[in-house]
């Protein structure tokens, strides 16, 4: 792990979700949401629910504002995603990619899309793979000051993950 005083280079302007180069809060990853300030973790994980791509964010970002990042450059049969990734634009890009898109449609959706109910079920691999995740004390209890230090021991976690 790098230490608070290491300089660290500037990410290439391609790199998205990473605090490298940032300043302030938006270096510490930290956001005002219900719980209090806290950190999101978005994840991508093949079928078996092993991780592809995480990213960071501040715990107020929606969902859906980094979900072109995290599925960009994957080809797969089929996308699951819960309610908070429902959004035309995102599913017209699944959908143009040759992706089946199983993503429950909010309530207040004017045109309710279907979705394959079962396939659907499939989805809890993702929500083991968080619950493994937080088995690891130093991601759960966050304490590392900056989201690039954080990030780098939760993938270091993932990696622990995918040996076991």
């Amino acid at each position: 792990m790098a230490d608070d005083r290491q300089h660290h280079r500037p990410c290439p302007s391609a790199c998205s979700g990473c605090a490298q180069g940032k300043r302030g809060a938006d270096a510490q990853g930290l956001g005002r949401s219900r719980g209090g300030l806290s950190t999101k973790i978005h994840a991508a994980c093949e079928a078996l629910g092993l991780p592809i791509r995480l990213i960071g964010s501040p715990g107020q970002r929606n969902d859906i504002a980094l979900a072109h990042d995290l599925i960009d450059g994957f080809d797969a049969q089929a996308l699951l995603a819960d309610k908070g990734y429902d959004a035309d634009h995102l599913a017209d890009k699944i959908q143009s990619a040759g992706i089946d898109v199983v993503i429950p449609p909010k309530r207040n959706r004017k045109t309710q899309r279907d979705y394959d109910r079962e396939l659907y079920k499939e989805r809890n691999r993702v929500e083991r793979f968080f619950a493994k995740l937080k088995q690891f004390r130093r991601v759960a209890t966050r304490y590392d000051k900056l989201l690039a230090n954080f990030m780098g021991f939760v993938k270091l976690a993932a990696i622990a993950i995918w040996l076991k």
